[in-house]
């Protein structure tokens, strides 16, 4: 599904309550931007049967005092799979989700700090870090223009 498109579908299965289908629709162009900047159109993330994403915490090699909480990305199934954590959590899906769905969701979850982003099937060694923040204060300025921007006239 082009970008486009998965933008749309965001609008059309936005609350009807008058606002929020035309904010998602103001932040369309900084979703955009944040997805071009990624190879695929979908990633697969790891989901408990509830629909939780699973949450990793990193921890810095020389400063163990420095943690950041992160959801991973994979570009295909059978990577997911094969980073799935062999533990006692609830049997984990591996579920393909448009890449804007994955930013748009991204800024509602304050626990993740940054989402890793794994671009080449086969290697999960190097991964594509989109920190929460910075597409935060994007759509902030996004938001901020929109709100300051004269209604148009429907004549």
């Amino acid at each position: 599904m082009s970008l486009d498109r998965q933008i749309q579908t965001l609008v059309d299965n936005a609350p009807q309550d008058g606002s929020t289908p035309g904010a998602i629709a103001a932040i369309a162009p900084v979703l955009k931007a944040f997805a071009e900047r990624l190879r695929h159109q979908d990633y697969y993330i790891l989901q408990t049967p509830d629909g939780n994403w699973l949450m990793t915490t990193l921890s810095n090699r020389l400063n163990m005092d420095l943690e950041k909480s992160v959801v991973y990305g994979f570009p295909s199934f059978e990577d997911a799979k094969a980073s799935t954590p062999q533990s006692d959590e609830p049997q984990l899906l591996a579920v393909s989700l448009p890449v804007t769905h994955i930013l748009f969701q991204l800024l509602a979850l304050e626990r993740v700090e940054s989402l890793i982003i794994f671009e080449t099937p086969g290697q999960r060694e190097t991964g594509v870090e989109v920190k929460r923040q910075d597409l935060q204060k994007a759509i902030a300025l996004q938001l901020q223009q929109y709100r300051s921007a004269p209604p148009s006239n429907l004549a």
